[in-house]
């Protein structure tokens, strides 16, 4: 039978951070994406995408406005941050194992064989996470699929009419 272990995976609201914010640095400098637009690029479903780009805006990696040019944006520290700070922006810090959070958090660590797996695992994970950039990832992201790809593709139908 297989099964899943829920713990040991990251949960849906950061998965969808990290889709929009790979989107959102795709974008030119200083252009915003409307709510809807970013649903569609990422899978989400927009009342659960909302609530993910209200922890990303209070974690300071994006900003929103209001109004006729509203719209999300990604800020300066948004494009820099790694892809732990995205997840831990939305699921706080990450831990393989309770025996990781704190000191006292298990009172087998000093003679338990696992602990130290377990750390090393531990650290591993955080120091990938760490060094996938946000816009490292989003300049591998194809041509095709940018956003400023989607915007031509319109155009690409029409024929040319030369001389």
């Amino acid at each position: 039978m297989k099964r899943s272990n829920s713990s040991m995976q990251l949960t849906r609201a950061a998965d969808y951070a990290v889709r929009v914010m790979v989107h959102l640095a795709t974008l030119p400098v200083h252009e915003r994406a409307l709510l809807p637009a970013l649903a569609e690029a990422t899978g989400a479903p927009e009342s659960f995408l909302s609530k993910v780009l209200q922890a990303l805006s209070r974690a300071k990696l994006i900003t929103s406005r209001r109004g006729q040019s509203g719209g999300f944006e990604i800020l300066p520290r948004g494009r820099e941050a790694s892809m732990r700070e995205v997840i831990e922006a939305i699921d706080g810090p990450i831990f393989l194992n309770v025996c990781l959070i704190s000191e006292r958090a298990c009172g087998r660590e000093m003679w338990c064989p696992a602990h130290p797996v377990w750390a090393q695992a531990q650290q591993a994970m955080l120091d990938v996470l760490s060094k996938a950039l946000i816009a490292d990832m989003a300049s591998q992201v194809p041509a095709s699929q940018t956003p400023a790809a989607d915007a031509a593709l319109p155009f690409a139908k029409l024929k040319v009419i030369g001389n």
